[in-house]
């Protein structure tokens, strides 16, 4: 019998957001195996897929050519293994906080009939390209990570804000320094020294922040860009709308208006908007449904809550999935886009995916449909379908480098 091979192609090694092609040699002609995947985060959440294949005549099983018949996914789904794995227990986002070392994804080979596994390979997935810097950053009351590309600088940089929570994510921001820019992620609660739980949230804080990226030597001007989601929109906005820095903001399901604590800047306060709690639901999973808990921050009474973005003189990407539950992202992001052409500015642009969920991350991400909300105190749901959600990710990412390119004027990313 020959020897079963499971290959993972170009390396098994690989950086996080990029594509591997899987290929399963020496099976009997026809022969039906199971391919699985598993990891363990940070937190020791174990998630996991699976996915029924049939060798062709020659005892080949190409995840990147042959049709799942069924399991997690099916299909032709190169990256299924890995945007279809779902955690063991319930409502857990994938946790990954120490970007230094690989999440190690295994992917095995299960005989159909018996599932006695017959082979197994251990795929690397890495945060930081070989030569880049990773700095932790204590500069005055500034916390967070810098992120350094490989090679002679000095590069376009950006601003990371991740979501509502707390502490620090190097995910993306680590990423996206693979591409050629200077990325500094950063913490602005639950973290080291600053606040657990601020009563309101410091946009002087962000400008201290925004001072120290822009001068810093590796980092070539005249203005920065800015990466948000979720809650963090509204941080990404109210500096595009109050610095004179920020030359590109990306909003990913973000509000057009504040939420959650009011935003403090100099003598101004914008206030939170006030969740209208009836038009919360219930769905048949018994998980809470916020999506119209969020009310028009337009309308008279919510006023004080809107971002004045028509004072920004940058560039604008809003991302909304349009099967978001946190919030209605879609509307929010046409309700910006309007907002500025209102005021004559055409500097922006509008994506949208019609069946993706709330976190939309960088590609390959486990998709996560509920988790626990910070300001509910309880898991939501975040909506979504797997497959279009991870398309949209897929989709997203290349936007974003595209629009950082174009709008930071970066001659070196690639």
């Amino acid at each position: 019998m020959a020897q079963i091979r499971l290959k993972i192609l170009p390396s098994a090694r690989c950086l996080f957001d990029k594509l591997v092609q899987v290929k399963v040699e020496g099976l009997a002609p026809h022969k039906q195996v199971e391919l699985r995947s598993r990891l363990v985060d940070d937190k020791g959440v174990i998630f996991k897929a699976s996915a029924l294949y049939q060798a062709d005549e020659k005892g080949l099983v190409d995840v990147s050519s042959t049709p799942s018949l069924g399991g997690s996914y099916t299909g032709v789904e190169p990256m299924g293994l890995w945007w279809s794995m779902r955690p063991d227990t319930p409502h857990k986002k994938l946790v990954k906080k120490n970007v230094l070392s690989p999440t190690l994804v295994e992917i095995a080979v299960h005989n159909g009939g018996t599932g006695e596994k017959i082979a197994s390979e251990i795929n690397e997935r890495e945060y930081m390209t070989e030569g880049m810097r990773r700095i932790p950053v204590q500069e005055g009351r500034v916390r967070g990570v810098l992120f350094i590309p490989p090679g002679k600088g000095p590069f376009p940089g950006i601003l990371d804000l991740y979501t509502l929570g707390g502490g620090l994510n190097e995910q993306r921001a680590s990423l996206l320094a693979n591409k050629g820019f200077v990325v500094l992620a950063l913490a602005y609660y639950g973290y080291q020294d600053l606040p657990k739980n601020p009563k309101n949230l410091d946009l002087e804080y962000f400008e201290e922040a925004a001072n120290f990226l822009q001068k810093h030597p590796e980092v070539r001007g005249p203005g920065i860009g800015v990466i948000s989601m979720s809650h963090s929109g509204a941080l990404a906005l109210s500096m595009a709308s109050f610095f004179s820095g920020i030359t590109a903001t990306v909003c990913i399901n973000g509000c057009s208006g504040n939420t959650v604590i009011p935003l403090h800047y100099k003598d101004s306060v914008i206030p939170p908007l006030r969740p209208v709690l009836w038009k919360t639901r219930i769905r048949r999973s018994w998980l809470i449904d916020i999506r119209d808990v969020t009310p028009d921050p337009t309308l008279k009474k919510n006023r004080a809550s809107l971002i004045p973005i028509e004072r920004a003189n940058c560039h604008f990407l809003f991302a909304a999935s349009e099967d978001d539950r946190n919030w209605n992202s879609a509307f929010f992001a046409r309700q910006a886009a309007d907002i500025l052409k209102c005021h004559g500015k055409e500097s922006f642009q509008v994506v949208s995916y019609p069946k993706a969920g709330h976190f939309l991350e960088v590609p390959h991400m486990p998709f996560c449909p509920s988790s626990f909300h910070a300001a509910v105190g309880r898991a939501v749901a975040f909506g979504g379908e797997p497959k279009a959600h991870s398309e949209a990710q897929l989709d997203l990412w290349e936007c974003v480098q595209e629009f950082f390119k174009r709008h930071l004027n970066n001659t070196r990313a690639y």
